[in-house]
């Protein structure tokens, strides 16, 4: 090879190195040294902290926006405000796209939406999740029609891999107007705290249509769709810990739809019994306890990962371990509205269900339950629908289930509850369960109507009443007389028990009809 043809590949090589240097730039150290005042990492940044060391592959860096109107032909970055590629996460494949805030305010347009829709038909090839970390001012005004139709484009998307692929989107800067979609659509939503915010409208419109004033904290800040909305399942403190928890959430979830989650041994025994089980559940049917004291002491080493913490707590949802193996919860919380379902409560309960039978994931339940919310704002606002929506899961869930009932399962309530008449696979009681078409005291009142009335002291007949139906009705034997249990059990031993009965369901094969899809009520 000459000296000529050398220099001239060198000197080709040096080029593409130049070009890799600017975009790695992104929008120069003054905007970068602007997005670290703000307390943000930048994308490239996020990126390292989310995936294993030396792992990632980056797409489409030289990419970048051809358009010239309204002076953006003097604004062209690589990268075009999004870095895009794949690596791994504890050496599983992942695909992820990181939004650029320091580029254009990390808005999307034309390029940028064809480099995230091009990661995302990657993935559904390959079967592997894609994890999105937004930090955009939405929409490149700039581009008009064209953005729109790059949302449009990644709606289509992650429509189409819901249910094949996870979907995990982490929200670490301001996410408003259409781009809202994207999020919504996937699996789990991460906001992070005071830096990040969602709405489809912001403050200023809210002001000038309603006359109302709201900062983009108090409209759509992290907090508020923690508690308020349900829209974010978990909340982080700031960059790191968002990501963190991303790496923990999929240690939980398979690559895809035709996997199983990852199976993880550890040192806690399976047959360990826990004596403090036995008198968790106060001899006062009115009593609260804590049902995720329950969840920890029979999870692998005490661990458990709760999704939407925060929102609709009168019921519990999350994942734990049980012998290495992947399960998800679903509880309800007699510390919080003594545990009865109500809207919010069968949404969140529905919604993680449905992503947990759509991957593969075993379901357990533990039920204490009084029923549905009474009141006239539950009935205008859809109770039965919603309630609905909650069966609905349940019933079409096909991944192995299983009822844990630790005390109350009244009513309806305890038909949706993964009762076995749904299909739920093994049902167990505790003796402290109680199963009946409602509480004694209605109970009672409706039963024995006429005989308390004419009784010469009511109040203490009614009491009479109360002490008979709950010897006769206020225990697990009827329903486990007519198989609706399958064995009632010592909570001490549930541990044990439960890793018995899911090694025995992992073999399980259940189908629903053929359909196109089913017609949940939403």
């Amino acid at each position: 090879m000459g000296d000529l043809n050398k220099q001239q590949i060198e000197e080709k090589i040096e080029k593409m190195f130049q070009l890799k240097q600017k975009a790695l730039e992104g929008g120069g150290k003054e905007r970068i040294e602007a997005q670290h005042k703000k307390g943000k990492l930048t994308a490239r940044e996020r990126i390292d902290l989310l995936l294993d060391p030396g792992s990632f592959y980056e797409i489409d860096m030289l990419v970048h926006h051809h358009s010239h109107d309204f002076g953006l032909d003097k604004s062209v970055f690589f990268g075009d405000g999004v870095v895009t590629g794949y690596g791994t996460i504890e050496g599983r494949k992942v695909f992820v796209f990181s939004q650029d805030f320091t580029v254009l305010g990390g808005s999307l347009a034309a390029e940028h939406g064809r480099k995230i829709c091009k990661i995302m038909d990657m993935a559904m090839k390959v079967g592997c999740p894609v994890i999105g970390l937004n930090d955009s001012g939405g929409a490149r005004v700039q581009e008009g029609v064209i953005s729109l139709g790059a949302y449009a484009d990644i709606f289509l998307r992650n429509t189409l891999a819901s249910g094949v692929i996870p979907q995990i989107s982490v929200i670490m800067g301001p996410c408003a107007g259409g781009a809202v979609y994207s999020p919504a659509i996937t699996d789990f939503i991460i906001m992070v705290e005071k830096t990040s915010y969602m709405f489809v409208t912001g403050p200023k419109v809210v002001k000038t249509v309603l006359h109302e004033e709201y900062t983009s904290e108090e409209l759509g800040g992290a907090g508020v769709h923690a508690s308020k909305s349900g829209v974010a399942h978990f909340t982080a403190k700031n960059d790191y810990e968002a990501l963190q928890l991303v790496r923990k959430l999929l240690s939980y979830i398979p690559l895809n739809n035709s996997e199983d989650p990852p199976y993880l041994p550890n040192d806690d025994p399976l047959d360990r019994e826990d004596e403090e089980l036995n008198y968790i559940v106060p001899a006062n049917p009115n009593q609260p306890y804590d049902m995720k004291e329950i969840i920890r002491r029979i999870a692998d080493n005490g661990e458990f990962l709760e999704v939407h913490k925060d929102w609709a707590p009168n019921i519990i949802v999350g994942f734990i371990r049980l012998g290495g193996y992947s399960v998800g919860v679903v509880a309800n919380q007699p510390a919080v509205l003594a545990g009865v379902l109500d809207i919010n409560s069968s949404r969140k309960g529905a919604r993680f269900v449905r992503f947990c039978d759509a991957f593969n994931i075993p379901l357990l339940v533990f039920e204490d339950v009084p029923g549905f919310m009474p009141g006239a704002d539950q009935e205008w606002g859809g109770i039965i629908t919603n309630g609905a929506k909650l069966l609905y899961a349940f019933c079409e869930a096909t991944v192995p289930r299983i009822t844990v009932i630790t005390r109350k399962a009244y009513g309806g309530a305890y038909d949706v509850m993964n009762s076995k008449h749904i299909r739920g696979d093994f049902n167990f009681a505790w003796p402290t369960a109680e199963l009946a078409v409602m509480g004694p005291k209605g109970a009672v009142e409706i039963i024995f109507k006429k005989e308390i009335e004419s009784a010469p002291d009511p109040e203490k007949k009614e009491e009479e009443l109360i002490t008979l139906f709950n010897k006769k009705f206020a225990n697990p034997y009827i329903a486990a007389s007519y198989g609706y249990i399958d064995d009632v059990i010592e909570p001490k031993k549930t541990r044990k028990i439960l890793i018995n009965a899911f090694k025995l369901l992992e073999s399980k094969v259940d189908t629903n009809p053929p359909k196109k899809h089913g017609n949940i009520p939403l």
